[in-house]
């Protein structure tokens, strides 16, 4: 078995909601697209294609090289399934040091807790490793090396090289994420879904930690997002090249371009601006982005257009659902006095709090974060008044 050069299926994750984006940015880099889950994307390709897919996949969570799937009616089976497949094949040159992560999702009546798969599986892997070549491989929960995924709902189980370790979002950069932050890859799915191509104003208020605003400056730098990191899974698969690794990234440095963006970071705490400053700085894009410290209201915008989002606090209480009516009214004056020329966008988990903006969304785009149902609601603000036309936007 060579995975590097055997076309398998890839399944991409990501949240709930980005597979259209992240179908978008898969075929961009020239895969097909086989299948559309609700929160994954599936194509095809080699171990080796995962290297470029890891690198430049800006709303994938975990890219998953398919090794093999069969039948398992119970746990036995799934045992006798995966002990099988040959792992010393896959994972280790030698005993030394050797290590090994499983996780799983299950969905099947032989088994009432997930974390019997992971145990199963970790044991028909090392009892493979001690049977063919007299070692017994560590295992624990740390996806610093290589990872293994199971799948298995009813009777169906798949097994898989989680070729990116840690999740795609987990950038490397934000250092100090403070409250409530957006998730990396679901800030870089809401500035797709804006359209923004990364050549007028992105203007940021209420940027707490700069997630959305360094996503942007990546963007508009054509900066793969993968280039932050340095250890993957697939890094850790048997028969990983190097020289193969170090000539993926270097032509995607080669890919990066000047940004023409103005990219507008503000708030009002002075911790969270210096906060959001210092993971530019991590980040590498401290120099593409202008931060400040004041109200939203008072945020300089540039004169040439382009958006402005803002993901304000949508409340879980009561109490602060009352207080937070105020903010959402003075956005929308903000968006109306203010933001003409300009697309607006509000991302926010409480519909009824984005009733209060004032104003006609021309679109509202569904998105989860975490578990929550959010809105990207967009506004169109032009400048001056603007003659009565039929609205034809999606609610």
């Amino acid at each position: 078995m060579n995975p590097w050069i055997e076309k398998k299926k890839i399944l991409i994750t990501c949240p709930k909601g980005i597979v259209p984006w992240l179908a978008e940015e898969v075929r961009a880099l020239g895969f097909c697209i086989l299948a559309e889950g609700e929160a994954a994307v599936e194509t095809e390709g080699t171990l080796a294609d995962t290297m470029r897919l890891n690198l430049h996949i800006r709303t994938g969570h975990r890219v998953l090289y398919l090794i093999e799937a069969f039948n398992a009616e119970n746990p036995a089976g799934l045992y006798a399934g995966i002990r099988k497949i040959p792992w010393e094949e896959l994972l280790y040159e030698s005993g030394a040091h050797a290590y090994l992560c499983v996780t799983s999702t299950a969905d099947t009546p032989t088994i009432n807790d997930g974390r019997f798969v992971n145990v199963k599986a970790k044991d028909a892997i090392v009892d493979r490793f001690v049977e063919r070549c007299g070692l017994r491989p560590d295992s624990g929960p740390d996806r610093d090396r290589a990872v293994v995924h199971v799948y298995w709902r009813g009777s169906d189980a798949l097994v898989y090289l989680d070729t990116s370790g840690e999740p795609l979002s987990r950038r490397g950069y934000r250092k100090i994420p403070l409250a409530a932050p957006m998730q990396e890859t679901l800030a870089a799915a809401v500035i797709l879904a804006t359209g923004w191509k990364g050549r007028t104003g992105f203007v940021n208020p209420m940027c707490g930690s700069g997630t959305l605003a360094i996503e942007a400056a990546l963007f508009a730098e054509g900066r793969a997002p993968g280039l932050l990191r340095s250890n993957y899974g697939f890094i850790h698969i048997k028969g990983f090249d190097p020289a193969a690794w170090r000539k993926i990234r270097a032509a995607a440095h080669e890919m990066q371009k000047e940004s023409a963006a103005q990219i507008i970071a503000t708030d009002i705490d002075p911790r969270a601006v210096a906060a959001a400053r210092q993971n530019a700085r991590t980040a590498g894009v401290e120099n593409l982005i202008a931060f400040t410290v004041c109200p939203f209201a008072r945020t300089p915008l540039p004169e040439r257009g382009g958006v402005v989002i803002l993901n304000p606090p949508y409340g879980e209480r009561t109490g602060e659902i009352s207080k937070l009516t105020g903010l959402y009214r003075e956005i929308g004056d903000f968006f109306k006095q203010k933001c003409g020329g300009y697309l607006g966008y509000i991302f926010t988990g409480n519909t009824a709090l984005g009733k209060q903006v004032g104003l006609r969304t021309k679109r509202r785009i569904v998105f989860y974060n975490s578990e929550i149902e959010c809105r990207l609601l967009e506004y169109e603000l032009y400048e001056g008044t603007r003659r009565k036309e039929p609205f034809h936007g999606s609610k």
